[in-house]
């Protein structure tokens, strides 16, 4: 198991996956991206237990994928066959496979939970944030999304504000909203995940695994599942805009968090914001 990945029980029947790159506020490297999918299936696999939960260490949830150089001489941690759009259709893949799992996974959610992020913590069975969480897109100030789940959780118009704005949802908003099941003071929610885990753990897992499989069929019948993939090809084609070309002609030039910085200075907020 990767350092980058911690795993502990906190409870009889419970495994905590915890995002362990703290310092860059769990940015989602190739070798993170695979310890966390590693430490999942061995869970899954493991008869003790019955439910997962994921959480970040630090500061943040995550604040998405690594744009900084982190997965230099790393290779992609599974495959994906190759061609025009295999990046989203890479991590859509990767994320959607936590539906699959028998057992519950619950995302615990505080600190920034941005693109690659929320979508990690969209992909799992359960959601609990922190009431000052921020969840957000900021990526579409510069390219399109790998995983449109937005109109799905949050619906059209706020989704839509969301795609055009890059601007983030609360914890307290996410919950009201439906992407997350409830919010608590950012104190509280470890204490709280916990006690819905062992809730969870509670139900006998021959069961639990058929009535999580309920939900997720029944939203794949209404076409979350296709949707999000063809998003993913939304995804490839906005690479070939000329904003994306833009953005990584003054990465290059700049570096990446100057460019960054320009890029959400007009709306005064993430890398521009007091708190950083």
């Amino acid at each position: 198991m990767t350092d980058l990945v911690l795993v502990d029980n906190p409870a009889p029947h419970v495994r905590r996956v915890t995002l362990n790159r703290p310092e860059k506020r769990n940015a989602l490297n190739h070798e993170l991206r695979g310890g966390i999918m590693t430490a999942l299936e061995e869970g899954d696999r493991d008869d003790d237990v019955r439910v997962m939960i994921v959480r970040g260490a630090g500061k943040a949830f995550s604040s998405g994928y690594d744009l900084g150089g982190g997965n230099e001489g790393q290779e992609h941690p599974w495959y994906t066959p190759g061609g025009e759009g295999h990046w989203p259709r890479h991590v859509t893949q990767g994320w959607m496979r936590i539906w699959e799992f028998s057992k519950p996974v619950i995302a615990q959610v505080h600190g920034f939970c941005l693109a690659g992020g929320s979508e990690l913590a969209t992909c799992c069975d359960l959601v609990y944030v922190a009431d000052d969480a921020q969840m957000g897109y900021p990526a579409v100030r510069f390219g399109v999304p790998d995983n449109h789940f937005h109109t799905w959780f949050v619906g059209m118009r706020k989704a839509m504000e969301m795609m055009v704005t890059g601007d983030s949802l609360s914890g307290v908003e996410c919950a009201r909203l439906g992407w997350a099941n409830e919010s608590f003071p950012a104190e509280e929610l470890e204490q709280r995940v916990l006690e819905v885990a062992q809730r969870v753990a509670a139900v006998p897992p021959d069961v639990c695994q058929l009535n999580k499989r309920v939900v997720h069929r029944q939203m794949e019948i209404m076409g979350l599942h296709t949707g999000i993939r063809a998003g993913s090809e939304l995804c490839a084609l906005g690479t070939h805009t000329r904003s994306m070309a833009e953005f990584i002609e003054s990465s290059q030039k700049k570096g990446l968090t100057q460019t960054l910085q320009d890029r959400d200075k007009p709306f005064g907020d993430y890398r521009t914001s007091k708190e950083t």
